[in-house]
């Protein structure tokens, strides 16, 4: 046994190459990640830039968005109250057609209804009217007292028919021309008696008497009294002596003719 014992050396071993090699990548490691978090961070510190000078574009787009989406929405508004008025227009227009339908309705029977009123009268007034002349034609013929005239009524007769054959002329009182009026009212001037000159008012002259109970003498009118529109005198036998228009002149015609509405007496 050696006398020097053997005394462990306080020197750290040495370590191997291995050991070493793990430590160098574990360090590599670290410096790794901690360069990415590095460059990590550095590029979150940088997004806020980005961001910020993006903003401002992406904002307006925005605004430009909105913007157009308000005027889409105004004017569908628009279009939707434009066409609920017409809706409403449509429905006032066909509310109205229909108001005035039934109005013209009730107006043309109303219509109907007076002109079926006027078609009776008028043929209860064309009945009478035959009727009347039917009779006036009967007595004309059967009734003997009006065959003859007397007196003044003689003249007057007589003057009349002494003008048959001259002119009719609107206005004329002879002695050449005569229109209905003016006959009349020379005849009469001939015996003293002044007559009005228009027939409206010689319809009126004297005494309403009965177309069935005529004398010579008397003066026929035509239309209704006080607006009559013709005017002859009666001369017996069923004829009368008038004026009657331009194309037949002063002429002779039975009762028949041209059938008289009313007659006046004046002598």
């Amino acid at each position: 046994m050696p006398h020097t014992a053997h005394i462990r050396s306080h020197r750290k071993p040495r370590r191997s190459a291995s050991t070493i090699a793990v430590r160098a990548g574990v360090a590599g490691g670290v410096l790794s990640t901690l360069a990415v978090a590095g460059a990590s961070g550095s590029a979150n510190a940088a997004e806020p830039v980005t961001q910020t000078l993006e903003l401002p574009t992406l904002t307006a787009d925005l605004a430009a968005q909105v913007a157009q989406s308000a005027d889409a929405t105004q004017q569908a508004a628009a279009n939707y109250q434009l066409q609920a008025e017409r809706d409403q227009a449509a429905a006032n227009a066909a509310k109205q057609a229909k108001a005035d339908l039934a109005d013209a309705k009730q107006k043309a029977a109303e219509a109907k209804k007076k002109a079926q009123e006027a078609a009776r009268k008028a043929a209860a007034e064309r009945a009478s009217r035959n009727a009347e002349r039917t009779t006036l034609s009967t007595t004309a013929s059967t009734d003997t007292s009006t065959g003859t005239a007397t007196g003044s009524a003689a003249a007057v007769v007589a003057f009349v028919k002494a003008q048959i054959g001259k002119a009719y002329v609107s206005g004329a009182t002879g002695p050449s021309a005569y229109d209905c009026s003016g006959l009349v009212q020379t005849a009469f001037k001939q015996v003293g008696i002044s007559l009005p000159r228009v027939s409206q008012d010689q319809s009126t002259a004297g005494t309403q008497v009965s177309l069935s109970n005529l004398q010579p003498g008397d003066i026929l009118y035509w239309g209704s009294a006080g607006s009559a529109y013709h005017v002859a005198v009666y001369v017996g036998d069923g004829m009368f002596v008038g004026a009657q228009n331009p194309s037949s002149g002063v002429g002779e015609h039975p009762l028949s003719y041209d059938p008289p509405t009313g007659a006046v007496r004046v002598l």
